[in-house]
Order: structure tokens, then C-alpha cells, then sequence
């Protein structure tokens, strides 16, 4: 962590919503006049498309799994890195992973490969991350232990499935029996690496919908914000003025005593009217910091 250079991270599973979210964070920022470093934590995959096809070859010759999920498939020494590096000094490299033909377009690559290596711009207030792994910990990586605000999109887990599978083959062009296929390869490496994540989260939102969801993989359609609650649970001892986000959050309500649930459709609103005063004093003890450095400096 870092007053200097403070790091946001949303993490959460494929499918789980966090680009979503993503687009509430930049709301934010635009709204404080915050400069942020975006980073996609796809990009820190091990493999490229093609690569990762023949490494799940590789593993079903061997019989076991591997997946997306999974340190095999990830560079978390460079995740770390970037994260340690950004808190240090404000610097670090990132590339981008191209996963459709509009975004390999520009780049005149093929999707499923990897931008070239680059540094982060100068000048940036914070960075954001946005993917699976942003809190997550094994016996030789600690990526969470540099993170400032660490966020779970966390819907329920039929819910996600149903989200990644219609992502993936409208917007991936995967066949449905093929991300089916994929989900329960991960799922070892799910329990493993994605889910623990979410005890160390200081938030977590979990959307939970209203709408019959038993079975994912006959699902047509993703249930809507207002087909939903989101239940919205703070770390033990975080601070919140929970009769004030009552009263400006219709239809929410306590379920424990940490607990704030809201509708769906609110969930926008929730995510800044919790989020904004958090970052702004991220902000507040940046400023704090380089004043005190600029201090320092001049004796």
C-alpha cells in the first residue's frame, strides 16, 4: 500500500461483472478529476490464445486441468511487480490482451495475442486494475498486500455462469458447449485462487437475482439490474454511516450488521454514493504526502 500512489483493484471471476463496474469507476473518476492508470488484469495471463489452446492439449494428455484461474496460466510475479512498483514510484509496465477482432484491429495483430510491453503514462493519480486476480495471494505472491481499495463482484455463482456464458458467445464467439467445457475445467482453480480473494476484499458487491436462475446452462438471458438485489457487505470494522446510505437508497435495507442490501437498479447509485468518499480520501492522504515530501525537500 501507498499514500503516495495509491491502487484500486475490482476483482472478481470471468462473467462476474467487473467491466461493468468498471464504467461506475470511471464516472467517479471523471466526476474528482482523477487522472487513473487503467489496467486489465487479462493482460497477465501467461499464455496467448493459441498458446493456451495447446497448454490445455498438454494438461488433458496429462489428465489435469488448466485454466484462466490458475497460477499456471497467470504471471503474478508481474502482477506484483506492476502493483509494487506503482506504489513505489507511480511507474510500471502493462500491455494489453486483445481479445476480439475490433480491438486486434488497430493494433494489426490477431485476436488472442498481446500488445508489445509499455509504460504506464506519466502523471497518473492511481491505478486501477479490473480482472480476476487483483486480491489474490499464494506462497510466492502477495499482489493484495499493495492494494489501497480492493473491490469483489461477487454475483452468485449461477448467475456469473450465466453472464459468462452469453458474454462469451455473443460477444467471444465461443460455442456454448465449449465455455461450459471451460467452467468446469476452472473450477478447481476456482476454488483455489478466485474465491479466497473475496475475505480480503474491503467491499463486496454480490448481485443476487430475483428471476428463477436453476439452471445457467439453458439460460437465454442475463436477469436484469431490477430483476435483482445486491447485497453489499464492508470488512469488520470499516467505518460506514449506514442510516445515511439507508435514507438516500430507496428500498435498502440492513441484513446484518455489515450487511446492506439494495435493489438492482440502485446498484449504480450505491456504488457511488459508497465509493466517491473512499476515494476522495485516498486522494486526500496522496495530497497529504506530497505536501509533507515537498516539506521535507526544502529544509
Amino acid at each position: 500500500m501507498s499514500s503516495r500512489n495509491p491502487i484500486i483493484a475490482v476483482t472478481g471471476s470471468s462473467g462476474a461483472g467487473t467491466s461493468t463496474t468498471t464504467e461506475s469507476f470511471e464516472h467517479i473518476f471523471r466526476s474528482l478529476g482523477i487522472t487513473s492508470a487503467t489496467v486489465e488484469g487479462d493482460s497477465f495471463h501467461r499464455y496467448s490464445r493459441q498458446e493456451m489452446d495447446m497448454e490445455k492439449r498438454k494438461a488433458r494428455d496429462d489428465r489435469r486441468n488448466i485454466s484462466y484461474f490458475g497460477d499456471e496460466a497467470n504471471d503474478f510475479d508481474a502482477l506484483e511487480r506492476l502493483f509494487k512498483d506503482y506504489s513505489e514510484t507511480g511507474k510500471g509496465k502493462m500491455r494489453r490482451y486483445l481479445h476480439t477482432f475490433d480491438e486486434a484491429v488497430p493494433y494489426n495483430q490477431m485476436p488472442g495475442t498481446f500488445t508489445p510491453w509499455e509504460n504506464l503514462g506519466d502523471g497518473t493519480d492511481l491505478l486501477f486494475y479490473e480482472g480476476l486476480h487483483g486480491g489474490v495471494v499464494t506462497d510466492k505472491n502477495d499482489v493484495a498486500k499493495h492494494v489501497d481499495l480492493l473491490i469483489g463482484m461477487v454475483p452468485i455463482v449461477n448467475l456469473e455462469w450465466i453472464q459468462k456464458i452469453i458474454r462469451d458467445t455473443n460477444q467471444r464467439g465461443h460455442s456454448r458447449e465449449a465455455v461450459t467445457a471451460s467452467i468446469v475445467r476452472s473450477m478447481e482453480d476456482y476454488i483455489s485462487f478466485i474465491t479466497p480473494q473475496f475475505s480480503r476484499t474491503h467491499i463486496n458487491f454480490q448481485r443476487v437475482p430475483t428471476v428463477d436462475t436453476s439452471n445457467p446452462f439453458s439460460a437465454k438471458a442475463i436477469p436484469t439490474l431490477d430483476e435483482s438485489f445486491v447485497v453489499i457487505r464492508f470488512r469488520e470494522g470499516t467505518s460506514v454511516d449506514f442510516p445515511y446510505y439507508l435514507s438516500m437508497i430507496d428500498g435498502a435495507f440492513m441484513s446484518r450488521i455489515n450487511t446492506l442490501v439494495v435493489p438492482g437498479g440502485k446498484m449504480g447509485l450505491a456504488m457511488e454514493l459508497l465509493l466517491t468518499p473512499l476515494i476522495l480520501d485516498l486522494m486526500n492522504k496522496k495530497n497529504e504526502s506530497n505536501k509533507q515530501l515537498d516539506w521535507m525537500s526544502d529544509l
